[in-house]
Order: structure tokens, then sequence, then C-alpha cells
């Protein structure tokens, strides 16, 4: 389990567009990274809008927004051309990403349990330092939530 204070996994996966993303391109940057079950579904949606109608006040505070998923990067395309996404979203195919931050877990729905994704966000500062960590997330407010966190520091 990843804790505040501790140094935040390396990666390099492609983004919707195919480039290859580092979190060593963010260094001098705080990035929020946040992680959800699938495109295109309701929450994940009005998270992701929430992320996108507020990227010029995270942008005010020097802070890029990263979303993450297992989605590929043909899904991810389609998910933010139908909903106008701001965001940059990084396919995690394989899971190392979603492994690496922890948030590939046993969950629980109508009493089966499966392996899946927590909606989880990290906020992380200039040198790559995990300074926030959400688990478990209710979309309602969480956006706002984040920002604030950024603002702060």
């Amino acid at each position: 389990m990843l804790d505040i204070g501790q140094k935040a996994p390396d990666f390099s996966l492609p983004n919707e567009n195919g480039d290859i993303i580092s979190l060593s391109d963010f260094k001098g940057r705080k990035l929020v990274l946040y992680f959800y079950p699938k495109d295109s579904t309701p929450g994940c949606t009005t998270e992701a809008k929430g992320f996108s109608t507020l990227g010029k006040e995270f942008e005010a505070t020097d802070t890029a927004i990263l979303g993450a998923s297992k989605d590929s990067i043909k899904r991810h395309q389609n998910f933010i051309a139908k909903q106008d996404l701001k965001v940059s979203l990084l396919s995690d195919e394989d899971g190392i990403l979603c492994e690496a931050y922890t948030v590939w877990v046993l969950k629980k729905l109508y009493g089966r349990e499966y392996m899946g994704i927590e909606r989880a966000t990290f906020l992380i500062d200039e040198d790559g330092v995990i300074r926030n960590i959400w688990r478990k997330v209710k979309v309602k407010g969480h956006v706002d939530a984040v920002l604030e966190a950024a603002q702060a520091l």
C-alpha cells in the first residue's frame, strides 16, 4: 500500500494519442493521477467531466491531470471525443500502473467477488512525492476536494 510522503512509482504508458507519458514529464509540476474503473460508465464520466471543467483552475496551480484505466487507446479516444473531455487518459491495459499504485483490488458487487480498479486519486508534488491520497472515492464533491488540496500545496 502506498502512503503519503512516499516517492510516487514511476511509469511510462501511452495516452489517448499513443504518446508515451512518464512521471518524470511532470518534474517541477504537481500532478493529479486519478484511477477509474471504465470509460463511458456513469461515475467515470462524471469524474472525468469534473476534472475537465476545473482544468483551468488546476492549471492555475501548475497542476497537471491524468486519468488512468485499463481501457485501450481507442476506447479513450472515443470517450474523450464523445464527452468533450479536456484531460489526458493513460491506457494501462496490462495493469502495471494499477498494480504499482495498489488500486487493482478485490471488489464485491451483489455478493460476487472480482478484481477491478478501485476509484482512487493521488496528488503528487513537484518532486514526485505523494502528498495526498483519496481511496474508495465517491464522485460527488471529489474534484473540488482535490483542487483544494492542490491549491494548498
